[in-house]
């Protein structure tokens, strides 16, 4: 079973990361850390459930998510308007 083995995660979590540097604004980013983390989980503990991956891949990918989502800021957040010029 292929997605058991651990450096097909870890080349999926490269393939996602560098779909974020073509397409950015976070969307793949979050996929490609919980991609890495189940890469490394197998790399340690070796799982032959696919569902149990999957659900593990998708509670890390949510937990990269939110987290990233902490750290950059939340969408829609408007930007800070300067009220007057540093030349004035």
């Amino acid at each position: 079973m292929l997605a058991s083995v651990w450096w097909v995660w870890l080349s999926a979590a490269l393939g996602l990361a560098t779909l974020e540097v073509i397409v950015p604004g976070y969307i793949f980013l979050g996929f490609a850390i919980g991609a890495a983390l189940v890469g490394l989980l197998l790399l340690i503990v070796p799982i032959a459930s696919m569902p149990l991956i999957l659900v593990i891949f998708a509670a890390l990918s949510l937990g990269a998510y939110l987290a990233m989502r902490r750290v950059f800021g939340l969408p829609g957040q408007t930007p800070k308007i300067w009220e007057r010029d540093i030349n004035d």
